[in-house]
């Protein structure tokens, strides 16, 4: 059975295991997610309670990660999160440990009071979870990405009315 939690900083190294491996395969990757997150983990838009882990009999086989980040533009800062990296082994993927830790996240973030969540990923996938293009509310990534690609999910009806400009990540994102 799946477990998901918040992740300890006994798990770190197996994360990062995991997060390394989850991304061998993939198709967009620079092979450094798992030094992102160390390096997330250390700057001061960590999250500790939106790093969750999911556990198959006590072997860490997901993870997930929500950390600060900003939405400016020339008249004002939101807060918002960012959704990166999600990884999965790719012995567990297609088994529903993505869908349930994305889920579980929403559902921390919202409690928390956050109002919103930015992520780049794969325009099929995260529309199931709400997530819209983030161009729809004036919003961009500081980055040149396909606009189908990167997405915003409101944790609150209408949070994002007269929200706009570009979202600006942790700079652990581009060290």
């Amino acid at each position: 059975m799946i477990v998901i939690r918040k992740e300890e900083t006994k798990d770190y190294e197996k994360v990062e295991k995991v997060i390394e491996e989850s991304f061998k395969t993939a198709k967009f990757t620079d092979n450094d997610e798992h030094n992102l997150v160390r390096r997330l983990r250390k700057s001061a838009e960590f999250v500790k309670e939106l790093s969750l882990i999911a556990e198959d009999n006590n072997k860490i086989v997901g993870h997930i990660l929500l950390t600060k980040a900003f939405i400016k533009d020339d008249n004002r800062v939101c807060e918002t999160l960012a959704l990166a990296p999600l990884a999965v082994l790719p012995d567990y993927q297609n088994r529903g440990i993505g869908k349930s830790l994305i889920n579980m996240s929403i559902e921390k973030a919202r409690d928390m009071g956050y109002k919103s969540i930015v992520v780049l990923g794969h325009e099929n996938y995260y529309p199931k979870f709400g997530f819209k293009k983030a161009s729809d509310y004036g919003i961009k990534a500081p980055f040149e990405v396909p606009d189908e690609a990167y997405m915003i999910l409101e944790l609150t009806p209408n949070t994002l009315n007269g929200v706009n400009g570009i979202v600006e990540y942790s700079k652990a994102f581009f060290e």
